[in-house]
C-alpha cells in the first residue's frame, strides 16, 4: 500500500492540485487513486489546459470552474506577455503538391499520386525544399529583429526537428562557428544531452543555445522566461495543446527586453486556434438535466468542451499526440513510414501579421506602417514632442524601447515603407505626422555644410573621427553613434585604440559630450 494510507482520511483539509490536467484528471492514475482516498477534504485542481477526454477528464472529476483568468485579462493587467502572430504561407502550403509521374523519393519508391496538403507534410511525405524555406524565413527574421532572441520551433516529429535544427544550423554557420550549440535538438532522443540544452536554454544569463527545435516535449511544464518567439512547424488541432504551446511564451521578464512574443505560425495553427472562441475566455456550456423515472430532477451536470469539430477530431486521430513522433521507421517494418523528396524549391508566398483587436477577442490583419502610426500617435502628442526626445540621446534609447516593447523594429519598418535609406526618426514623423521624409545622407550633409562652427573647435584627428562617425551614420543608422563600439572598426580604429582616440578630443567625457552635440545637431538644426 502507499504510504499516503498511513495518514486518516480526513488528515488534510484542503488540498490544492497544480497541473491538474494531468494524472490527477485520468480516471486509472496513481493521483487519482490518492485524491480519492482524501475524498473529506476539499480539493481545488488549476490548471490552464482543462481536457475533456476518454480517459481524462478534467471536468468529469474536479467540477465546473469556479474561477477563471483568461489569457487576454492576464496581458491586460500586466502579468503576461502580449503576442504578435505571423502567418507565413509557403506555395506549397497555399496550393498543395503533386509529384510528376513517375517521381521517386529518397529511397528509389515512386511516389503515390495526389495532392499533398499542409497536414500531409512530414507525415506522409517529407519536402526536405519545405523545411529549408521555413528555416530561411526564421533565420532572416531573426537577422532582422534579433539573432540572440530565445526561440522554440515545434515539428512534426523528432526526424523532422532534426532536419530543421541541421537546415537552421547551416543558414547561421557564422554564429554557429563561434557557438556550435546555437541550434539545438531536444527530443526524447536526445537523453541526457537535450536535458542540457534544455537547461542552458532556460538559464536567464546564458546566451546559448539560441533555437531549440523539437516536436512534443516542449509543449508543457518548461520554463523559459527569455523566449521570443514560438515557431509553428507542425499542425496543432488540440486546443489543450495550443494552449500550452502558446503558454512557452507568456512569460515577462522586463529586466531582461522580454516584454512581448512573437508567434510565427507556418501551418495555419494559430490562427485557426485563436479565431476559436474555446481559446480565451468562458468555455462553452452545456446544462444536462438528469431525471428519476418519475420525472423529477436530481441534479444537474454541465458539460465543458472543447469545440466539437468532426474534421478536427478526425484529424486528431491520424497523429500521434502527446509523445515524440519517434523514427521515421515502423515497428516491425523496416519499410520507412514516409517518402523523402530532396530536390526542388519552394518558396514563401506571403506573410501576414496579426493582433489583437480593440476588445481583445479577435485577431485583424495589421499594415505594419499603419500600426506604427497608431503606436506612435498614443506615446506623442505632437510631431515637435517626437523630435524633441529623439534629440536628446538619452531619451532617444528610451523612445526606441519604447516602440521596442509595441513590437516595432525600424529595419521592418524600412523594408516595409520601402525607405532603407531613411532615419528612423523620419519615418515615424512621416508615417504617424505626415511630415516629409528624409534620407541620412541628406541629414549628415545640411550638417556638415550649416555647421561648420561645431566642427571647427575640435582638432583635425578629431574633426576626421566626427566626420568618419557622420559616414558610419550615413551608411548604417543611429546606432552607429553608439561609443565604445563604433570606435573600435574601421575606420575609426586606425586612429588608435578607444583612450588614444578619446585624447584627442581633450579625453573621454570630452569625446562622450561631441559625440552627443553631433547628435543634437543632426536632429535639431533642420
Amino acid at each position: 500500500p502507499g504510504l499516503y494510507k498511513e495518514f486518516p482520511q480526513d488528515f488534510f483539509d484542503l488540498i490544492i492540485i497544480d497541473e491538474c490536467h494531468r494524472g490527477s484528471a485520468r480516471d486509472d492514475s496513481n493521483w487519482r487513486e490518492i485524491l480519492e482516498y482524501f475524498e473529506p477534504a476539499y480539493q481545488i485542481g488549476m490548471t490552464a489546459t482543462p481536457l475533456r477526454e476518454d480517459n481524462r477528464d478534467t471536468y468529469r472529476y474536479f467540477g465546473n470552474p469556479i474561477y477563471t483568468y483568461s489569457l487576454r485579462q492576464g496581458i491586460d493587467d500586466g502579468f503576461l506577455a502580449p503576442y504578435r502572430v505571423h502567418r507565413v504561407i509557403s506555395e506549397v502550403d497555399a496550393a498543395g503538391w503533386r509529384p510528376s509521374k513517375g517521381d521517386v523519393d529518397r529511397f528509389g519508391r515512386e511516389i503515390p499520386d495526389g495532392e499533398y496538403q499542409t497536414k500531409d507534410f512530414e507525415r506522409v511525405i517529407a519536402l526536405r525544399a519545405r523545411t529549408e524555406a521555413f528555416a530561411k524565413h526564421l533565420s532572416d527574421f531573426m537577422k532582422r529583429t534579433d539573432r540572440f532572441a530565445k526561440t522554440i520551433v515545434f515539428c512534426v516529429d523528432q526526424e523532422h526537428a532534426d532536419e530543421m535544427r541541421r537546415a537552421l544550423n547551416n543558414l547561421n554557420s557564422d554564429l554557429a562557428r563561434k557557438h556550435p550549440d546555437y541550434v539545438a535538438r531536444v527530443t526524447s532522443e536526445e537523453g541526457k544531452i537535450g536535458k542540457g540544452h534544455l537547461s542552458r536554454f532556460q538559464e536567464l544569463e546564458t546566451t546559448t543555445p539560441v533555437i531549440l527545435t523539437t516536436s512534443q516535449l516542449l509543449t508543457t511544464g518548461v520554463d523559459a522566461p527569455t523566449c521570443k518567439n514560438v515557431v509553428l512547424a507542425r499542425v496543432v488541432n488540440s486546443m489543450s495543446e495550443f494552449k500550452q504551446i502558446v503558454g512557452r511564451g507568456t512569460r515577462l521578464r522586463e529586466d531582461y527586453g522580454k516584454l512581448w512574443f512573437n508567434i510565427i505560425d507556418y501551418t495555419g495553427s494559430a490562427t485557426q486556434n485563436f479565431a476559436d472562441p474555446d481559446f480565451d475566455g468562458y468555455p462553452e456550456i452545456e446544462d444536462e438535466v438528469v431525471i428519476d423515472v418519475a420525472g423529477d430532477e436530481i441534479h444537474e451536470e454541465t458539460i465543458i468542451s472543447e469545440t466539437d469539430d468532426p474534421a478536427v477530431a478526425e484529424e486528431r486521430g491520424d497523429y500521434d499526440v502527446g509523445q515524440d513522433a519517434g523514427s521515421n521507421v515502423d515497428d516491425g517494418n523496416d519499410e520507412p513510414r514516409k517518402y523523402y523528396v530532396d530536390g526542388g524549391s519552394i518558396k514563401i508566398t506571403s506573410h501576414l501579421v496579426y493582433e489583437l483587436d480593440e476588445e481583445g477577442k479577435q485577431l485583424r490583419v495589421i499594415q505594419y506602417t499603419d500600426y506604427t502610426a497608431e503606436k506612435v500617435k498614443t506615446l506623442f502628442s505632437s510631431l515637435d514632442e517626437l523630435k524633441d526626445q529623439w534629440a536628446d540621446p538619452v531619451k532617444r534609447e528610451e523612445v526606441m524601447l519604447e516602440l521596442q516593447e509595441r513590437g516595432i523594429q525600424f529595419d521592418d519598418l524600412a523594408n516595409e515603407s520601402g525607405k532603407p535609406e531613411a532615419d528612423p526618426l523620419d519615418l515615424l514623423c512621416h508615417i504617424a505626422f505626415n511630415a516629409p521624409l528624409r534620407t541620412r545622407k541628406q541629414r549628415a550633409d545640411y550638417l556638415k555644410k550649416n555647421k561648420p562652427d561645431f566642427f571647427d573647435q575640435y582638432g583635425p584627428e578629431a574633426r576626421k573621427i566626427l566626420t568618419a562617425l557622420l559616414d558610419k551614420y550615413t551608411d548604417h543608422g543611429p546606432k552607429q553613434f553608439s561609443i565604445p563600439d563604433s570606435l573600435q572598426v574601421p575606420p575609426i580604429s586606425e586612429y588608435g585604440n578607444v583612450m588614444e582616440i578619446a585624447n584627442l578630443f581633450g579625453g573621454a567625457l570630452q569625446m562622450k559630450t561631441a559625440v552627443d552635440q553631433l547628435q543634437t545637431l543632426l536632429y535639431t538644426e533642420q
